[in-house]
C-alpha cells in the first residue's frame, strides 16, 4: 500500500508533528519504514484483543491495570492554545483594565485621545498584531480573523456605550424625543409645519415607529436606555452583509476579512449612531448583497467563467438565475427597498443610483428591478414626503452645478480649535489614504478589478451628487460612506497579494515579503487616523445629566408655542417637546453674519422674535463647545453673547447654572 504524506494548503505551511513520545508500536507512532524496507502503512489504532494488537501495559493505547482491565484509558494530546486566542484574552483584560480609567469628564481641547490610557492603545495593538497573525490561518480557522473584527469594533466603540451617562451626540436626543412623541401620541402627522426641521422626521417614520415597538417590547422608559449601543448593534448586524458582498467576487478570505477591518477603521463618519441613516444603510447594504449574489443574467459572464481569465483570488460568477428567479427576489426586496424609502430621505437615492449603475453591466442589467426601485421611491416622495421634497426640488435648482459649495463639511467647514482641527485634518488624510489604496489595486489588479467591475461601479455611483445638493453641509460625508464598503474591498486588494499555486519565483517571493510588511504597517497608520477622526471632537458629543436637567426643566415649564433660541441644535434635550414649541437657532449661519449679530445680540434677537410672542433663551456649555469647534462664533464670542444677553434690560434671568442660563424675553412695555 502507498504510503500518503501530507501536503500544506495555500493557508498554512505547517506540516503534522508526530507525537515524539509514542513508541513504535503506539497508535500515535509516525509511519515508516519496516524492518525489511519496504514502505508500512499508518498505524491504526485497535480495540484491545484485536488481532495484530500489540500493546503493551506501558504503552498510550493499553489497558489501565488500576481501571478493572475492562477500560481502556485513551492518551489525550496536548495542544499549545491557538495565538488568536491568546491575543483576544489579552487585548480584553488590557481594555476592561484602561475601561474605568477613560477620563471623558474631563475632557480637553483634544477630546478623549488624551483622557484614554495607555491599556487603552495597547489593547488596540494587541489586537491589530492578533489579526495579522489570525489572517495566516485564515482559510482553514476563518472563526479567528472573524472574532478579531467583532473585537475591533467593541474595542473602538463601546467605550462610550459603556461610560456615558448620556447619550452621546447631543443632536440624538432628538430622535429620543420623536420615539416619545410617537409613543405619547400614538399618531404621525406628517403635513404639519413643525420648527427645527422636524417635519421630515414625521414624514419618514421608519426608524422611529421601529424603535417606539421596542420601547414597548423591552418595557424601558424611553429609547435613551439603549440609543449610544447602536453603532455596536448596527456594526456586528453589517459584518456578515459586508463578508456576503466580499464573498461574491473574492475566495480568499485573508483579503475578505482584511477588507471588513479596513470598513470598520474608515467607519469614522459617524453615522452608525442613533438615527434614521444607520438602519437605513444596513438596509441598502443588504439590498446590494442580494442583487449580487442573485441577479446574474444568463450568459452575461463570458470570459469570467475562466479560472484563466481571473485572478487568483477572484470568486467566480455567481450561478445566473432566470427570469422567474429574479421575478421572486424582487418580491422578496421590495418590502426592503420600501423600508429604506420610509426610513431615510438620502439612502433611496443613493440605492438608486447604485442599481442604475449595476445595470450598466451585462452580469446585472435588471430594469425589473431598478423600476420597482425608482417607482417606490418616487411614490414615497409624492406622498408621505411631499412637503421636504418639493422644498428639496426648490433648493436643487439653486445649489446644482455648486461643485465647491456643496462638497462643505458642515455650516461653515471652518473647525477651530486643536481637537476639531485634527480630526478635520484626520479626515481628510483617511480619505486619500482609502482612495490611494483602491486606486492602486484596481490599476494593479486588472483582473481582478474586471471580475469586481459592479462593486467598483456601486462604489463611484454616488460621487455626482456632489453636483446636485450640499445635504445640509452633509454631503461630503454621505457619498464617502456610501463608497466605503467597494473602497474598503479594492484598499483590501493592494495590502493582501495573491497565491497562486505552488509555483515560486524571486518577484513574488519579494512582493510577499513586502506585503508582510506593508499590511500591519497600513492597518496600524489606519488606526492612528481613526482614533482623531471619531474622538477627536468628543468634548462636543459628551454632555452632562446636569445639563440635560437644566434644558429639560427649561422647556417643560415654558408655555405651549413659545420660541426657544439657541445659538445652535447642537445640545441636549433641544427639541424636547417640538411639537408644542418653536425653535430659532440663529448662529447656524456663515461666521460673518455671526460675528454682525455679536455686536448687539440683544437687539438682533429681538428684530427676529415675533411680536407678542413669548420667548425664552437656552445658552449652555455643549453649545460653548459647539460653536466653537464648528466656527460658527469667533474665539471668546459665546461668552460675549452670554454676557450681553445677561446684562440686557431685554432679557431676564430665569435661571442660571455652571452648565448654562436660561434667559425671558421681556420687551419694553410688557
Amino acid at each position: 500500500m502507498q504510503h500518503h504524506v501530507p501536503v500544506p494548503s495555500t493557508e498554512s505551511s505547517e506540516l503534522p508533528t508526530p507525537d515524539l513520545s509514542a513508541g513504535p508500536g503506539s497508535p500515535s507512532a509516525p509511519a515508516g519504514p519496516s524492518p525489511s524496507g519496504s514502505p508500512s502503512t499508518a498505524a491504526v489504532p485497535r480495540p484491545s484483543g484485536s488481532p495484530g494488537s500489540h500493546s503493551g501495559p506501558g504503552d498510550p493505547g493499553s489497558p489501565d491495570p488500576n481501571s478493572g482491565g475492562g477500560r481502556r484509558s485513551w492518551r489525550v494530546p496536548r495542544r499549545r492554545p491557538d495565538a488568536g486566542l491568546l491575543t483576544l484574552l489579552l487585548a480584553t483584560a488590557l481594555w476592561v483594565y484602561a475601561l474605568p480609567r477613560i477620563g471623558f469628564r474631563e475632557m480637553g481641547d483634544y477630546g478623549l485621545l488624551d483622557r484614554l490610557p495607555v491599556a487603552y492603545y495597547l489593547s488596540l495593538l494587541v489586537l491589530t498584531a492578533g489579526f495579522v497573525l489570525s489572517l495566516r490561518r485564515a482559510g482553514t480557522a476563518p472563526w479567528w480573523p472573524a472574532a478579531h473584527c467583532a473585537a475591533l469594533l467593541l474595542a473602538l466603540k463601546a467605550p462610550p456605550a459603556v461610560l456615558y451617562d448620556a447619550v452621546r451626540y447631543p443632536w440624538a436626543s432628538k430622535h429620543d424625543a420623536i420615539v416619545d412623541t410617537l409613543l405619547t401620541n400614538g399618531e404621525l402627522r406628517p403635513g404639519a409645519a413643525l420648527s427645527g426641521n422636524m417635519s421630515a422626521y414625521d414624514q419618514w417614520p421608519g426608524f422611529f415607529t421601529l424603535n417606539a415597538g421596542l420601547v414597548r417590547a423591552f418595557g424601558v422608559e424611553n429609547a435613551a436606555v439603549y440609543a449610544n449601543w447602536a453603532p455596536i448593534v448596527v456594526g456586528l448586524l453589517m459584518m456578515p452583509v459586508l463578508v456576503l458582498i466580499y464573498r461574491t467576487f473574492c475566495e480568499d478570505w485573508r483579503l475578505i476579512w482584511t477588507a471588513v477591518w479596513i470598513f470598520q477603521l474608515a467607519n469614522w463618519v459617524g453615522q452608525d449612531y442613533f438615527a434614521p441613516q444607520a438602519l437605513a444603510y444596513l438596509l441598502h447594504l443588504t439590498v446590494l448583497a442580494v442583487v449580487l449574489r442573485h441577479f446574474v443574467r444568463p450568459g452575461s459572464a463570458g470570459r469570467l467563467r475562466d479560472r484563466t481569465f481571473l485572478d487568483p483570488v477572484a470568486a467566480p460568477v455567481p450561478p445566473p438565475t432566470g427570469r422567474r428567479q429574479r421575478a421572486v427576489c424582487v418580491v422578496i426586496l421590495a418590502p426592503l427597498i420600501a423600508a429604506v424609502n420610509a426610513t431615510h430621505q438620502l439612502t433611496p437615492v443613493m440605492l438608486t443610483i447604485c442599481l442604475v449603475a449595476l445595470s450598466l453591466t451585462r452580469r446585472y442589467r435588471n430594469y425589473g428591478l431598478l423600476a420597482v426601485a425608482a417607482t417606490l421611491m418616487l411614490t414615497w416622495d409624492l406622498t408621505m414626503g411631499r412637503p421636504l421634497f418639493v422644498e428639496t426640488l426648490n433648493t436643487i435648482r439653486k445649489s446644482i452645478g455648486e461643485l465647491t459649495e456643496n462638497s462643505r463639511a458642515g455650516y461653515t467647514g471652518q473647525l477651530t480649535g486643536p481637537g476639531p482641527e485634527l480630526a478635520g485634518t484626520a479626515n481628510v488624510v483617511m480619505v486619500l489614504a482609502i482612495a490611494v489604496l483602491a486606486g492602486a489595486a484596481v490599476v494593479l489588479r486588472r483582473r481582478l478589478t474586471r471580475s469586481a467591475l459592479p462593486l467598483l461601479l456601486v462604489s463611484v455611483a454616488p460621487v455626482p451628487l456632489f453636483a446636485v445638493n450640499d445635504y445640509g453641509g452633509e454631503m461630503l460625508f454621505r457619498v464617502y460612506l456610501f463608497a466605503l464598503p467597494g473602497a474598503a474591498f479594492f484598499a483590501a486588494a493592494a495590502l493582501v497579494p495573491a497565491v497562486a499555486g505552488t509555483h515560486r519565483s524571486r518577484a513574488k517571493a519579494l512582493r510577499r515579503r513586502a506585503a508582510a510588511f506593508a499590511l500591519p504597517v497600513v492597518l496600524l497608520a489606519l488606526l492612528a487616523g481613526f482614533l482623531p477622526s471619531y474622538y477627536g471632537k468628543e468634548k462636543m458629543f459628551y454632555t452632562p445629566p446636569e445639563e440635560s436637567a437644566l434644558v429639560t426643566k427649561a422647556l417643560d415649564n415654558a408655555p405651549d408655542g413659545s420660541l426657544i433660541l439657541a445659538t445652535s441644535g447642537s445640545f441636549p434635550q433641544a427639541l424636547h417637546r417640538y411639537d408644542r414649541l418653536e425653535h430659532w437657532f440663529f448662529a447656524e449661519q456663515a461666521l460673518p453674519e455671526n460675528e454682525k449679530m455679536l455686536k448687539d445680540p440683544a437687539g438682533y434677537l429681538a428684530d427676529g422674535i415675533p411680536p407678542g410672542a413669548k420667548a425664552y433663551v437656552v445658552l449652555t456649555h455643549t453649545q460653548d463647545v459647539y460653536a466653537a469647534g464648528e466656527g460658527l462664533l469667533p474665539p471668546g464670542g459665546f461668552e460675549t453673547l452670554r454676557s450681553k444677553l445677561t446684562a440686557s434690560p431685554l432679557f431676564r434671568t430665569v435661571e442660571s447654572h455652571p452648565y448654562g442660563v436660561v434667559l425671558e424675553y421681556r420687551p419694553a412695555g410688557r
